[in-house]
């Protein structure tokens, strides 16, 4: 009897204790969220996540943390190994700043310039493991992460402290300049042993560096570039060919470079506009979709082709400014559909056919004001409307359904960073603040 007992004591012990770690695995995030460059892993802002809510409980899903001092900017979070990464302007410049994934408190930040004129810092930084270095007798891996200021400086600092490793300036190393006057704004390319980016000279369009140590590995030349612009790096293998992607500055258009050694391979000007060409490439197969919401842009979607030893882009599809373009809260593509915010300033959204450029929602102004940033996970598309409202819209060609809405609370527009879904949670940096929600079922 009393052997029964104590079975049974110990059993429910056991299961308090299986409870408590849930609980704490759960308050802890659960698996551990990745998400480790700007528009995570595939630069898509595509989650991986499954198990998601699929609408949110009236004033929207629980608040697990709320990280606070981050400074001024527009920056959106990365995420590896259990640290969050972001850049923001305080009163003596602008700081990369690393916190914990547990609680969103500071681990550490570190000073990596002048702070900016006009709205705080705007780059994405980019996070992975470095060089391999010996330590104590054995080697060690040395984890390094990467930040843009709008002045041009590629700085790389040590994950584990913020050491500083190396940095350049992409106007006095490389001659570069934006294509207007609000500053780097691209988020850096982590691909392999290399750091890509752009800085936006005829002779040094696009550069790859190592990663390690910051040397130059090659540049792109690009004649008539028309300064940086302010769109973010994507990688491809069109037509067979290894390439990074990205849109220039005014007449510069989008431009495809080979990764192996930057030569220039194909160039398209149809929508490049002259005031800020923003979002991020898209890229599928041998196909790419881009789009500006300035001047008389629009968004275009090009084949890219062999013709001989050298490759060309061939229009598929183009949409003038007033049918389709996006501003700068990016664009998703989710199976055969393109889903985002269109219009410069307004946001409505919009769901394009890839391959035919045909609508198939009808232009209707979304639950919120201004500019949409985009994201998708688990069916879901997250957008992030300019003035703090937060809305989760069905990914379903046949019909716009807006299925939940809430408003990030003490909000400060323009609510312009771009949210983040990963390991569960959604992620939303509000100015100062970084605001992470648990989003699971």
């Amino acid at each position: 009897m009393l052997d029964r007992v104590l079975r049974a004591a110990m059993c429910g012990v056991a299961v308090i204790l299986l409870f408590a770690r849930a609980t704490d695995a759960r308050a802890a995030g659960g698996a551990k969220a990745y998400w480790p460059q700007w528009r995570g892993a595939g630069r898509d802002n595509v989650a991986t996540d499954k198990g998601l809510l699929q609408e949110w409980p009236e004033g929207g899903p629980p608040l697990v943390w709320t990280g606070n001092k981050l400074g001024d900017g527009y920056s959106s979070v990365v995420i590896e190994d259990g640290r969050i990464y972001t850049t923001g302007d305080r009163k003596d410049g602008e700081y990369l700043i690393c916190l914990s994934d547990a609680n969103g408190k500071e681990i550490w930040s570190k000073r990596i310039g002048d702070a900016w004129k006009d709205g705080g810092a705007r780059s994405t930084p980019a996070a992975g493991a470095g060089s391999r270095e010996r330590g104590a007798g054995s080697k060690k891996s040395k984890q390094l992460v990467y930040a843009l200021t709008p002045v041009g400086d590629l700085v790389c600092l040590s994950a584990r402290d913020g050491t500083p490793v190396w940095q350049k300036n992409l106007k006095k190393d490389f001659g570069g300049k934006m294509m207007s006057g609000w500053g780097y704004s691209e988020s850096p390319l982590i691909d392999g042993e290399r750091i890509v980016c752009t800085p936006g000279a005829d002779d040094a369009a696009v550069v790859a560096l190592d990663r390690k140590t910051g040397a130059e590995v090659w540049r792109a030349k690009v004649e008539n570039c028309g300064g940086a612009g302010y769109s973010s790096i994507v990688k491809c293998k069109a037509a067979g060919v290894e390439q990074y992607v990205t849109v220039l500055g005014k007449t510069g258009g989008a431009v495809g470079v080979r990764a192996a050694d930057g030569k220039p391979l194909w160039r398209n000007a149809t929508v490049a506009g002259k005031t800020a060409n923003i979002p991020t490439p898209i890229v599928r197969d041998n196909y790419v979709f881009y789009s500006t919401g300035y001047d008389d842009g629009g968004s275009a979607v090009l084949k890219i082709v062999a013709k001989g030893d050298e490759l060309a882009a061939e229009e598929v599809w183009h949409k003038d400014a007033n049918e389709l373009r996006n501003h700068h809260g990016g664009v998703v593509l989710v199976g055969d559909y393109l889903y985002g915010g269109h219009g410069q300033n307004q946001g409505f959204p919009f769901c394009v056919n890839f391959m035919t450029g045909e609508n198939s929602w009808p232009k209707r102004r979304g639950p919120g004001e201004r500019s949409a940033a985009v994201t998708y996970a688990d069916g879901r598309l997250y957008f992030r409307y300019e003035n703090g409202v937060m809305a989760l819209i069905e990914a379903d060609p046949t019909e716009c359904k807006v299925v939940s809405t809430f408003k990030i609370p003490d909000g400060k527009p323009p609510s312009w960073a771009h949210p983040v879904v990963a390991g569960g949670r959604l992620y939303l940096r509000d100015k100062d603040r970084l605001l992470c929600y648990d989003v699971r079922k």
